[in-house]
């Protein structure tokens, strides 16, 4: 049996929303499995909430709508975060990209997070 997670992407309006709506869809009301790309990462392979066995399934409903709050401005929001904190060696690669992200190209974080899924599960989820 598949099971199925639904995630709202009405709830979905910043990267740390994600977090807590894939959090509560998957270890249910106060769920947490972490806040991070690294910890989303390991969950779609299996243990962290999900089956280990593969068998289930995603299914992020108004995704467009997600899509819309997690375009360039939270991107470029995102990278910001992620310039400030980043190891010295990673400063140019995440300046490029935020400079890209400006400029409104390049992969935003609802793709960041459409790929996690894709290359952990390929198939797995379902923009509804």
């Amino acid at each position: 049996m598949t099971t199925i997670y639904v995630l709202d992407g009405t709830q979905i309006t910043t990267l740390e929303s994600f977090w807590y709506v894939v959090g509560e869809a998957v270890n249910g009301p106060g769920g947490y499995f972490g806040r991070n790309p690294d910890a989303f990462n390991d969950c779609p392979r299996g243990g962290f909430g999900t089956p280990d066995d593969d068998a289930f399934e995603g299914q992020w409903r108004d995704h467009a709508v997600s899509r819309d709050h997690l375009g360039y401005a939270e991107t470029v929001r995102q990278l910001e975060l992620r310039l400030a904190q980043c190891h010295p060696t990673n400063r140019p690669r995440v300046a490029q990209e935020l400079a890209a992200a400006r400029d409104g190209q390049g992969p935003m974080v609802f793709n960041w997070l459409v790929e996690i899924f894709e290359d952990e599960v390929p198939g797995s989820l379902q923009l509804l």
